[in-house]
């Protein structure tokens, strides 16, 4: 699997002093997506987990949607077969 290196900087928590708060899970499991090239079931069940408790910010969201958009794009491959878990990953709205 190619690793991806055009991960944009809202996602490199390296840089990203937003990384240091407690609500950075969803950016760091998109950061890995992006490392990887591929988006693991196991990391689309924790967004999906963070989600459902509502323990998210706007920069979360970001981070999803840049997401969203790579996989969507084909950038980003998703280890899951349904094709269409991903869009239920963003909350209403959005």
């Amino acid at each position: 699997m190619q690793i991806n290196s055009q991960m944009p900087e809202i996602l490199d928590i390296s840089i990203n002093p937003l990384y240091q708060r407690a609500g950075f899970m969803i950016r760091t499991l998109v950061e890995s997506a992006f490392r990887t090239g591929c988006l693991s079931v196991a990391s689309e069940g924790l967004i999906r987990q963070v989600l459902e408790m509502k323990g998210y910010e706007a920069s979360d969201l970001e981070a999803l949607t840049v997401l969203y958009e790579a996989v969507n794009s084909g950038q980003i491959e998703r280890e899951a077969r349904n094709t269409s878990a991903i869009s239920q990953l963003m909350p209403s709205g959005r």
